[in-house]
């Protein structure tokens, strides 16, 4: 199909995922960096959780800092830390609107997968209906579903497209003759696209079409089947057209209604095929029945198996339940048994319940003791994080690591150079010991005297020469007795005396068993010494070699346990050296922070004793600036007050000298005119006339000016008491504000207005 169209580059499609935009920057495309806010805006962005979110919004963040420079004019040129060129201030204004909901898009999926599982689980529950907003195809989001199909590894091809070049024709003259019309050289028809329909429609093209006079194609037939409903064309549908085919041609033969004579075979041949018809919707009706008893059958089975299976997953959850509450119930019998265990060999070792106090020394001495190695159960985790501390290197973990760094090391470190010890010297030369060697030979005497003395072995007491007697105690004193009044009484006294008689006898069997255990090496000494017999003096013998044997076992053991006593006290006296030293250095620390504390207790308290007096010195500076303020003000008040009066009173000067002056010419004029009317009045009138005339202007000059008169004395009066009260307040009122605010340069100025106010009452009064 040929058709024009609009060749144009592919916009850029909505944002997948930062996945997808790194894929198509390994295949080599063309793409546009990703926005800043694209995981808010955008319904395409996809995160796969809430971290990642978060880091997004932190880099939009960063991206577009919030902090703006603003310069500033007296120190813009300044490269000085102290006067900067420019402030940073954070701005309001977020690029984000506020109806913009900045949480992870994740918790309504979330939410929404928890109600398709409940669903699932639960027949009753009903799902609430998802509305989708229309996706716009064809209007304004087209662009996000038509592009041109991605192919990773393909190579960029151009369009097959040749577009027409636009040349200005070269202007030819029209033909003198118009009866061949000029024809152009070049002409664009249309273009043939290398795409598909089916790339950019979503329906098969239909083209349109023209019916001819008089026909009517069987293909009209088909034109209420649409794509999806009847195309393509099944069984069914094929099915269909075939009964079509067999209607119209039953049709053409039925007799025409003109023809009476045929009306009743016409009558049967639609009777007859109404039955068929009626049959034919009947097996069609029995068709669909069994469909949709199949469909149900269907969808009961499979309503079964899903039952079956949320029952199973119940079972399954029910037992994974039990079985980890059984694994914890005997990993928590485990714990307890161990600790109890635990218990019970401490207490096997100290079974007397003594409280040894803590050997520091011998902790830190004991690279196996608990300073050192603590037990994770008793919440101490020396090993967490060890793998941050792990050095991987390259030189160290692999061979040729190892190799380069020998190669790199100096030759003194792979070839040593050992050189033979000089012998001490230790006279001088005139022969005498050195002090030094002479202190060395010293203290090695003491040291082997001290062996000596320690490693001395104790001589065996003798035994006594002759036996001793042994003085007998004398005998206690009989004990009293009471008389028995029954035989009951006597015989418990008997039984009394006879328990009595035990204990004692168990008491001295006690002390002679205590007494021949500590004088069991005695009791062995003489038996030793009055042996007659051969065998027990070869038993003796053998004893006595036991007995050195033992003797040299002890020494040696002892020298063993006093070099380990002298490592032990070498051991205490540095751990002591380091653990005084230590506190020494903390107390010279401690009495630096103090004393620090101190100078910074000082100076805060200087620093707020200045600040005080800068409050205070700034308050007056602020009151005085506000007087002067206020002085300045009443002063430009004055000032402009004394020029509005100045030029109130030219203005009223002009005003009157103006209209004076016209005044007079226009009297003037009129004192013409009446002269010369009057001259010819004279030059007319009689004696009577005249008579008239001066009576009547007696009378019109005389009456109204003293009407005039009264008139002006009494709205004189009726201001007087106003501009008296007005007078009153102003003279008032600027003589307080002289006194107050006015300095003595000002008093000057002050006067001039009262002169000019003066001036104004006198020009009111004479007005």
């Amino acid at each position: 199909m040929s058709h024009a169209v609009t060749i144009q580059e592919p916009q850029a499609q909505p944002q997948v995922s930062q996945t997808r935009y790194r894929e198509r920057s390994r295949a080599g495309s063309h793409i546009s960096s990703n926005r800043a806010y694209d995981f808010l805006y955008d319904p395409l962005f996809i995160v796969s959780s809430e971290k990642d979110h978060t880091q997004a919004n932190i880099q939009a963040t960063l991206i577009r800092s919030r902090l703006r420079k603003v310069p500033r004019f007296k120190t813009m040129f300044s490269n000085l830390i102290h006067y900067p060129r420019y402030s940073l201030y954070w701005s309001k204004s977020d690029p984000v609107p506020p109806f913009i909901s900045r949480e992870w898009k994740g918790h309504e999926e979330k939410h929404r997968q928890a109600l398709r599982q409940l669903a699932i689980t639960d027949t009753s529950f009903q799902m609430p209906r998802e509305v989708y907003e229309d996706p716009e195809v064809t209007g304004k989001n087209r662009y996000k579903y038509f592009e041109r199909p991605f192919l990773p590894f393909f190579q960029q091809m151009p369009f097959n497209v040749v577009y027409a070049i636009s040349k200005a024709e070269p202007y030819t003259f029209p033909p003198t003759s118009t009866k061949h019309l000029s024809i152009p050289s070049k002409s664009t028809v249309g273009t043939q696209t290398d795409y598909r329909d089916a790339d950019v429609q979503t329906d098969p093209y239909s083209p349109e079409y023209v019916v001819c006079q008089d026909s009517i194609p069987e293909l009209l037939t088909l034109a209420t089947l649409t794509w999806g409903r009847g195309l393509p064309a099944g069984q069914a549908e094929v099915e269909m057209i075939e009964r079509a085919r067999e209607k119209r041609a039953w049709e053409a033969t039925l007799p025409a209604l003109s023809d009476t004579s045929q009306f009743e075979k016409r009558r049967k041949m639609m009777n007859e095929m109404e039955r068929k018809e009626w049959a034919f919707r009947e097996q069609e009706i029995e068709k669909l029945q069994e469909i949709r008893l199949e469909v149900l059958k269907e969808l009961l089975r499979k309503r079964e198996e899903n039952q079956n299976e949320v029952n199973m997953k119940h079972l399954n959850a029910r037992w994974s339940k039990l079985q980890e509450a059984k694994e914890a119930k005997m990993a928590k019998i485990q714990r307890t048994h161990v600790s109890t265990i635990r218990k019970l060999v401490g207490k096997g070792k100290n079974i007397e319940g003594k409280l040894e106090r803590r050997n520091i020394i011998k902790d830190y001495s004991d690279y196996a003791s608990q300073v050192y190695g603590p037990l994770s159960r008793l919440g101490c985790f020396p090993d967490n994080n060890s793998e941050d501390f792990v050095v991987k290197n390259y030189y160290l973990n692999t061979y040729e690591g190892l190799v380069e760094l020998e190669s790199r090391l100096p030759d003194f470190v792979t070839q040593p150079r050992i050189r033979a010890p000089k012998p001490k010297v230790i006279t001088t030369k005139a022969g005498f010991l050195k002090r030094a060697a002479r202190l060395d030979y010293e203290l090695a005497e003491v040291h082997k005297a001290l062996l000596d003395k320690k490693n001395k072995v104790l001589e065996a007491r003798k035994p006594p020469r002759f036996l001793q007697r042994n003085l007998i105690p004398q005998p206690r004193l009989p004990t009293p007795t009471l008389e028995m009044t029954s035989n009951e009484e006597e015989e418990i006294e008997m039984a009394v005396i006879y328990l009595q008689k035990l204990l004692r006898g168990r008491v001295v069997q006690n002390m002679m068993f205590e007494g021949k255990e500590k004088r069991l090496e005695l009791i062995q000494e003489l038996r030793t010494c009055h042996a007659l017999q051969e065998d027990e003096k070869l038993v003796k013998k053998a004893e006595k070699q036991v007995t050195l044997a033992l003797q040299r076992q002890r020494n040696l053991h002892e020298h063993k346990v006093s070099l380990v006593e002298n490592h032990l006290a070498g051991l205490e006296g540095r751990a002591l050296a380091d653990m005084f030293d230590f506190l020494s250095k903390e107390l010279v620390r401690l009495q630096e922070e103090r004393r620090i504390h101190a100078f910074v207790m000082l100076a805060e308290r200087q620093r707020r004793v200045r600040e005080a007096e800068e409050s205070g010195r700034r308050q007056v500076e602020k009151q005085r600036l506000r007087e002067e303020d206020e002085i300045f003000k009443e002063v430009v008040k004055v000032h402009h007050s004394t020029i509005s009066c100045y030029l109130e009173d030219i203005i009223l000067n002009t005003e009157a000298n103006t209209a004076e002056e016209q005044a007079r010419a226009e009297i003037e004029k009129m004192a013409e005119k009446i002269n010369d009317i009057a001259y010819e009045m004279e030059s007319r009138r009689t004696y009577l006339q005249s008579e008239e005339i001066v009576a009547e202007l007696v009378y019109s000059f005389l009456i109204p000016e003293v009407q005039k008169y009264f008139v002006k004395e009494k709205v004189r009066n009726a201001q007087r008491k106003h501009i008296l009260a007005a007078h009153q307040i102003i003279h008032s009122c600027t003589e307080s504000m002289v006194q107050k605010r006015l300095t003595e340069g000002q008093q000057d100025e002050a006067s001039n207005a009262a002169m000019l106010l003066e001036k104004e009452t006198q020009n009111e009064n004479n007005s």
